[in-house]
């Protein structure tokens, strides 16, 4: 019983250790970075529900669950991971959290829209506050993209 209980807690703080460093690496566990995993897993959810269940998915020739479509759905959800911690390190150099935030916006917007496209290939009426929502936080990234790299900086 005491190795089990020794096993257990090498398990837990070893999942610790390898969480903070991800969190850490992504920037913090904050309510952006909160809310785009949240974002990340009921796209990817819904998107196997649509594939598997209702045969509606325009990842696939069929509409079918392809296990290809899903692997390619899963490295594009590392690649946003992937595109925050890029962001991370661009913002230490540069010593601000703008890019950081800017991007997890961009991509909260995007998974946000796919989530409610999934949701209306299931059959399931979307809220307008919700998809008005998403394109204000759309539009908002663009904005503070724009910031970024002005178009005309003398106006």
């Amino acid at each position: 019983m005491d190795r089990l209980f020794s096993a257990r807690s090498e398990i837990c703080i070893t999942i610790g250790i390898i969480g903070g460093a991800i969190t850490s690496a992504l920037g913090g566990w904050d309510a952006l970075l909160k809310a785009l995993v949240i974002f990340i897993f009921i796209d990817y959810v819904t998107g196997l529900i649509v594939a598997g269940v209702f045969h509606a998915s325009k990842k696939s020739e069929t509409g079918a669950l392809e296990s290809r479509a899903s692997m390619k759905g899963l490295f594009r959800k590392m690649g946003i991971l992937l595109a925050v911690w890029m962001s991370v390190q661009l913002d230490l150099v540069i010593g601000t959290d703008f890019v950081r935030n800017t991007v997890i916006i961009s991509f909260l917007a995007s998974e946000g829209i796919s989530i409610v496209e999934n949701l209306g290939l299931m059959g399931l009426p979307m809220p307008a506050i919700l998809v008005n929502a998403l394109d204000v936080l759309r539009k908002k990234a663009e904005e503070d993209a724009k910031k970024m790299h002005p178009e005309n900086p003398e106006e």
